[in-house]
Order: structure tokens, then sequence, then C-alpha cells
């Protein structure tokens, strides 16, 4: 059974970190950067360390491939604290949020296609007037009478959006400039990563988020999109992404080569250096995590207090 949603949490709460591999495909050394910082983040606080598989996106899970990144993970010396959660299992839970953001007017549908967008920002096609509701299943603006809806909206506040990234330092987006009022559910009813993401880390007690700096761009959405639901935003920390020879990121996507669990102490070995930090003399994946932990723990430290 899906546990209720828990109300904004305290600055201080124990720290939670999670790491939240997608199943498309086994990992590679970019996701082990990744995967490493979280885990170290986790053990230089004393908190527990959380594996989520996020298979929301179920037509790009590949068969098989959640089971071997936790067969990579646990090779590596990477366990984790509790029972890891599938995406795809916690419906119940998004549709609870849903029907939370709706019944508070804060999502609305949208009949547009992709096609019909310009580039940048959504421009606001369907969003009502604000204060306006809205018949269920009608749209608006109706450009020529209602047309059914597509997918669902949240409605962005206006102004910058502001938060502290232990490694980037001050961050801030205009959220409704930059990005617009953007999906929560799609058109092809799945749930949009940015529900799912903030719903799931809501539900675990995450305090902690630790991932690629890929995703930097959208911490700013899922800080207003957890204060929407009574959600204390996570702190972040963003690490360096692995490029390729040509500059792009390393990702399954662009067919990034599978870790070779085999060599689990060298593979600790290229993360910890693509992290920026001196080589550690450890003889085993057990000491090299041990040391990693303490080296993590004297440059990260204690995390501030969580922002509103």
């Amino acid at each position: 059974m899906s546990r209720p949603i828990p109300s904004a949490t305290p600055a201080r709460q124990a720290y939670a970190g999670r790491f939240a591999p997608s199943p498309s495909g086994p990992l590679h050394a970019g996701s082990l950067v990744a995967a490493l910082a979280s885990f170290l983040d986790a053990r230089a606080h004393h908190g527990r360390w959380l594996l989520r598989i996020e298979d929301i996106d179920e037509p790009r899970a590949v068969a098989g491939a959640d089971r071997i990144i936790l067969h990579q993970l646990q090779a590596l010396g990477l366990h984790w604290d509790e029972a890891p959660v599938w995406q795809t299992r916690r419906h119940a839970l998004y549709e609870q949020a849903f029907a939370r953001l709706r019944a508070s007017g804060l999502i609305y549908g949208c009949a547009c296609a992709r096609r019909e967008l310009p580039p940048g920002p959504y421009p606001g096609t369907c969003r009502p007037p604000d204060g306006a509701s809205m018949p269920a299943g009608a749209v608006a603006p109706p450009p020529a009478g209602h047309r059914p809806v597509r997918s669902w909206r949240f409605r962005v506040a206006p102004g910058l959006e502001t938060f502290t990234d232990r490694w980037l330092g001050p961050q801030s987006q205009d959220v409704a400039a930059e990005v617009g009022d953007f999906i929560v559910r799609r058109a092809d009813g799945l749930w949009a990563y940015q529900l799912a993401v903030v719903v799931d880390d809501g539900a675990q007690g995450v305090t902690d988020v630790v991932r690629g700096a890929d995703l930097l761009d959208s911490t700013a959405r899922q800080r207003q999109l957890a204060r929407a639901l009574g959600l204390a935003p996570p702190r972040v920390l963003h690490v360096p992404l692995i490029l390729d020879a040509a500059g792009h990121k390393l990702s399954k996507q662009n067919h990034a080569p599978a870790l070779d669990v085999s060599r689990p102490l060298d593979c600790l070995r290229e993360a910890w250096r693509a992290l920026g930090f001196a080589a550690l003399p450890a003889a085993t994946p057990q000491a090299f995590l041990s040391a990693a932990t303490a080296g993590w723990a004297q440059r990260f430290g204690s995390p501030p207090a969580r922002d509103a």
C-alpha cells in the first residue's frame, strides 16, 4: 500500500539521500559519478542512502536493466539502506498528488500539441485566467471551441526562484520566463518526471539530492512543485558531468559502455578522480569507500539548513 505524502518537514530532519537511475540500460562511468557522490554524501552525514528505480517513462525502460543496475551497485560496494522502490509501483501516490494540485487550482488541462508550440517557454496558450475554474475536461482559452485535454500543466509562480547548490553556490531561475507552465501528466497518460520525482522525494523523506549537473535546470521548478504539495524542497548538490570525446554528456542514449564491475576498485577510483579528488591509497573497495567518505566529509561537511 502506498503511504500518503507527508507534509512539509523540519529544516533539520535527519539526512536521507538517494540515487535514482532510469533503467534504460546499465550504469556507465557518468552515472557512477553521481551514484558515488550521493553515496558518500549520505555516509559522510551518517544518513540513509536510498535506491529508487525511475522507470516512470515505461517506453524507455529496458527489460532487465534494473536488475543489472542493482548488481553493479552491489559489486561496487554501494549498498542501499532500505528496500529499493520502483516508480511504476507508486501510481497511487502520483494520483494523490495530482488530485491535490487539481483541487487547489494549481494545474490545468492543456490541448496543445508539441508541434503547435513555438520554441522556448510555454506561452500559456491554454492557461485559464487566475482565479478561473474550468469544467472537467475543458481547457482555456479555446481558440475555436473546446478541444480535448491532452496533457496537464502546473501553474508556475512568477518571480525568481533562488536556492543554494552545495557544489555550485547560489542559483536562481525565473521559471515563468524561462520554462513556463510545465507538464505534470503527459499526453500519453504517463506521469511526468517532474511530478514523480518531487512526490517520491517527499514520500521517502529525502532531505538531500546529489545528482548530475544536467538536472540543475529542473531544480527551480521542482522546488515550486514541492511547496505546492506542502513539502520542504530538499537541499541539492549537482556534480560535474562526464563528457565523451566529442564533448557530449556520457549517457545511455549516446551508447556509453556499461561499467566493467569486475574491476570495482578501478571504477571507483576513476569516478573519484572525476569528482576532483586526489588519488587514495586503498587496496580494496571497502577501504577506498571508507577513505573517500572521510575525504568527502572534509570538503562538504555539514549541509546548511534547507531553504524554504
